[in-house]
C-alpha cells in the first residue's frame, strides 16, 4: 500500500545482503563492516562532506519501508545501531552520533529497501544543512574506514 519500487526493480541493497556484486551497485564486499541476526551494515558509498564513513544498516530480507518490516527486525536493527554507534566513537573519536531512517518519496527515501543511517558527527559539522553536498566516494577511500570499524566492532558487545 505504502510502496513506491518501480516494476522490476533491481534493488541494490539486496545485491548487497546477498553478497553479490553488480556494476549498478556502489557498495562492494570490502565496505560490509558487521553481519548480524537479521542485519547488515556497510559503509555508504555516498558520503557528506564532513561526515566520513558513516554507516548504512539493512535487513537481510527485503522490506521496502518502515510499514512492512517486521517487529523482530526494528529490534536487531536498533541493536545493531547501537553497537555502529559504540564503534564510531572508538575508530573515529567522533563528538556523537545521529541516526536516520527515511520513508517514501516525501520522507526523502531513495532505495526501496529499509535501511538506517548511522552518522559519525562532530560539533559544527552541519550535516543537516550541507546534504545536498553529498558526493560518491571509492571502494578505496572506503576501506579505511570500514577497517577500522571492524576492529572497533571486535571490542563491543
Amino acid at each position: 500500500m505504502y510502496n513506491h519500487a518501480p516494476p522490476n526493480y533491481l534493488c541494490p541493497f539486496c545485491t548487497v545482503a546477498s553478497g553479490q556484486e553488480h556494476e549498478t551497485v556502489y557498495t562492494v564486499a570490502s565496505d560490509i563492516v558487521l553481519r548480524a541476526n537479521l542485519v547488515v551494515g556497510f559503509i555508504s558509498s555516498h558520503w557528506r562532506p564532513r561526515n566520513p564513513g558513516h554507516v548504512i544498516l539493512i535487513p537481510w530480507d527485503h522490506y521496502e519501508n518502515i510499514y512492512d518490516l517486521p517487529d523482530e527486525y526494528g529490534t536487531e536493527i536498533f541493536r545493531a545501531s547501537r553497537r555502529i554507534a559504540l564503534a564510531m566513537k572508538a575508530a573515529y573519536g567522533c563528538d556523537g552520533v545521529s541516526t536516520r531512517q527515511h520513508n517514501e518519496p516525501a520522507g526523502y527515501q531513495d532505495v526501496w529497501h529499509f535501511h538506517q543511517h548511522v552518522f559519525p558527527r562532530y560539533t559544527g559539522d552541519e550535516l543537516y544543512t550541507r546534504s545536498a553536498e553529498r558526493l560518491l566516494t571509492t571502494p578505496s577511500k572506503r576501506r579505511p574506514y570500514a577497517d577500522k570499524l571492524r576492529s572497533a566492532l571486535a571490542n563491543v558487545d
